[in-house]
């Protein structure tokens, strides 16, 4: 990233970080706090960041950003950022998530019923921003939305008996995160005034990085002993993810057992030999070489855009999303 590109979007997103902070003020300090567990917790802020990015495709090398265009920028980024976060609340309360980015999940520390009300509460916020942002946004933020529940209730029902789990599986991780990440790159990319043509390059893109990001977190539960959350969350809570699923295609009938035997709910007693079997398995090698693939055909996708620094810093995205280790 270019020295002058770094300062921008550093600037951007400490504005985004402070309006994140307003808005999960509420009315009573109990609820203020509890909207503050987790969004305040930091994050990686990807979301934000494709917004900025997007938003300054159409800059040239001195990015001379106008005061209005900031503003609508980071309108935007906080807006993607709210449902981001919202979404966890309820995430970590189906998946009974004791550990949320390094700290106690807002479940754990203040029980379901609330932190499914706070996550309401900052999808309320959310709303309330993208209002002034103009319809297109509000119609976009809307059908993301609807999305996100669809692929949560998808998740929750699992494949159906004539459906292919590894079909279903992508769609879900389509559906709810995908849809939000390219959701994040559409706004900036309204925002950069770009044309449609470009606009459905930049939605392609964000839909495949937004799945590339899915996949790679899904594979770090199973990796990393670093990320925010307890390793073989996922694993325990369910359902299967696209390392698990790929044992279902093996002939091997150790790999079927082991299968079988996640499938089946695992004890927190047994998650860490499951993850040792895991770690050391080929499917690891098979997910990564999926997500590498992913990743090549979304930056493909990027050769519609204006050719800007923001161009440029939206390739070495799809890297850190490919590789990142928490």
């Amino acid at each position: 990233m270019s020295e002058r590109l770094m300062t921008v979007v550093s600037q951007l997103l400490h504005e985004v970080e402070l309006r994140l902070a307003a808005a999960a003020k509420a009315d009573t300090p109990f609820l203020s706090e509890a909207a503050s567990q987790i969004t305040l917790a930091g994050g990686k802020r990807f979301r934000a960041t494709l917004v900025i990015l997007a938003a300054l495709l159409g800059e040239t090398a001195e990015l001379n950003v106008s005061p209005e265009k900031a503003r609508r920028v980071v309108d935007a980024a906080v807006v993607v950022e709210l449902t981001h976060v919202a979404s966890l609340y309820h995430d970590d309360v189906m998946d009974e998530a004791l550990l949320r980015r390094g700290v106690a999940s807002a479940n754990a520390r203040f029980g379901n019923t609330v932190a499914i009300l706070t996550g309401d509460f900052l999808f309320a916020q959310a709303s309330a921003v993208v209002a002034g942002l103009g319809t297109q946004f509000v119609a976009l933020q809307a059908r993301t939305f609807a999305q996100l529940v669809q692929g949560q209730i998808a998740e929750l029902r699992g494949a159906g008996a004539n459906e292919n789990p590894l079909t279903h599986y992508y769609q879900v991780v389509t559906d709810k995160t995908a849809s939000l990440i390219q959701t994040s790159a559409l706004f900036g990319g309204l925002i950069a005034g770009l044309s449609e043509p470009q606009l459905a390059a930049l939605g392609r893109f964000g839909e495949q990085i937004g799945v590339v990001f899915q996949l790679r977190d899904d594979l770090i539960d199973i990796i990393s002993d670093v990320a925010g959350k307890d390793p073989g969350t996922d694993l325990r809570a369910g359902p299967p993810t696209l390392p698990v699923l790929l044992l279902r295609d093996s002939d091997n009938p150790a790999d079927l057992e082991l299968y079988a035997r996640i499938l089946r709910t695992l004890a927190p007693d047994e998650v860490p030999a499951v993850l040792t079997q895991l770690r050391s398995h080929p499917v690891i090698d098979q997910a990564r070489a999926q997500i590498a693939a992913l990743a090549a055909a979304a930056r493909t996708e990027l050769a519609a855009l204006p050719d800007t620094p923001a161009r440029a810093e939206l390739h070495r995205l799809c890297d850190e999303a490919t590789t990142r280790v928490a």
